[in-house]
């Protein structure tokens, strides 16, 4: 019975060993991935939100101006 209790015990310490490395193995990933985005972010050529948001506004603009031109236009061939 003892080398039973002593069996249980054994297989309970190896589960938590091999607990404890999987997560430090999760987190040493995490931690390798984070830093290869990070890399690949601060190399690439990116722009913040605040200057797509000027750039889109700046399109929407042209494009209205783009048709009151083009209606314009019409109204004068015709």
């Amino acid at each position: 019975m003892q080398k039973d209790s002593r069996l249980f015990e054994d297989i309970a310490k190896l589960a938590s060993g091999a607990a404890g490395a999987a997560m430090d193995l999760r987190r040493e990933i995490e931690s390798a991935v984070t830093d290869r985005v990070e890399r690949l972010m601060a190399r690439g050529n990116f722009v913040t939100r605040e200057e797509f948001e000027v750039v889109k506004e700046m399109a929407q603009k042209a494009r209205q101006e783009n048709e009151a031109l083009k209606a314009e236009l019409e109204t004068l061939k015709s």
